[in-house]
């Protein structure tokens, strides 16, 4: 599937700080009309936490009142179907942005953890390693099936962009990590693999992730956090531009004070993408293949932050179109 967006338009990645599900709602509609982002809440409930809500379904996995995992090994089989209850806590966010979706959406965001970071968890949660990633891409490809035929249901034939949120995709090259890269790699392809039958797959990983490795997954789009270190896989990052990928860069960075103006991110952007110019990448593509978001998610800052953050990438998106032209942002295969 492909569509197409403003160039550099701007979008959410990871959670809100809401407790109401419905205001949430009506804020990611209102800052993000050309690509809005269904929220999640782990402030309004644990269960819609990254690793809490990708677990519901699972058998002999429970999550306790404060988004801690409970194993019972005697149940836990990699073989049995996972059932994904859209009616559960866990998805109290999807529910409320579908009650009040716009009609003439023309296109929404959505992300859900993936195989690895929920198979890591598994396995420090005691399942054995080889059941524990067994489980994890059943279970996320059960629930980007689930989330992809409520979505449609209500929003029919709307483009969805789903990013598969693996913050462990850090070191899979590390012979510490519990399973090869190349198998590792193979676990996130399948889980693109569910979301490409249907949207168009993306990556996140809001830290100094193992680009190649993630790139060899076969996103097509990378959700990546802007940082200097970034200017190193220039070469990297220029032939996934020039193979037709987008970049949504990460360019409010919500792990420190968040800035009053778009003036700081807007140059932390700009000396990147010089740094990366100047190491091969295609400053036009650069420019021509990019979204925003903040880089991680807000749940622990204020509803006004969120208001502030977004506000930011709304000014940040106004500059890039008056230096970029009228060409739209095409996405996806």
């Amino acid at each position: 599937m492909r569509f197409e967006l403003p160039v550099g338009a701007p979008t959410g990645i990871g959670s809100l700080p809401f407790r109401d599900p419905i205001r949430a709602a009506r804020f990611v509609q209102r800052h993000l009309p050309e690509l809005p982002a269904i929220p999640t809440l782990p402030k309004r409930s644990p269960a819609e936490s990254m690793v809490p809500q990708a677990v519901v379904g699972i058998q002999g996995i429970t999550v306790g009142q404060y988004g801690s995992l409970a194993v019972d090994l005697t149940k836990v089989d990699p073989a049995a179907p996972v059932v994904t209850p859209i009616e559960h806590g866990a998805f109290a966010g999807l529910r409320a942005f579908l009650e009040v979706a716009d009609p003439s959406t023309k296109s929404i965001k959505w992300q859900i953890v993936g195989p690895l970071t929920l198979g890591l968890t598994l396995v420090r949660a005691g399942v054995p390693t080889g059941p524990a990633f067994e489980v994890a891409i059943r279970a996320i490809r059960s629930h980007v099936s689930a989330i992809h035929q409520r979505v449609d249901a209500v929003l029919p034939g709307v483009p969805q962009l789903v990013f598969i949120d693996e913050p462990m995709f850090t070191d899979v090259q590390d012979e510490s990590f519990p399973v090869p890269a190349s198998i590792a790699i193979d676990y996130v392809s399948m889980a693109l693999a569910t979301v490409q039958q249907f949207g168009v797959s993306g990556v996140h990983c809001c830290g100094r992730g193992d680009w190649g490795s993630i790139i060899a997954s076969g996103p097509e789009v990378l959700s990546l956090p802007v940082t200097a270190d970034l200017a190193e896989h220039a070469g990297l990052l220029g032939r996934f531009l020039e193979d037709g990928g987008c970049i949504a860069w990460g360019a409010v960075h919500t792990d420190r004070p968040i800035p009053s103006s778009s003036q700081r991110p807007w140059r932390e952007l700009m000396d990147l993408w010089d740094s990366l110019a100047a190491g091969g990448c295609d400053r036009d593509l650069l420019r021509h293949q990019s979204m925003l978001t903040p880089a991680c998610g807000l749940f622990a800052h204020a509803e006004s932050v969120a208001e502030r953050v977004f506000r930011i990438l709304r000014e940040m998106s106004d500059r890039l179109r008056g230096i970029g032209g009228s060409a739209p942002l095409t996405i996806g295969a």
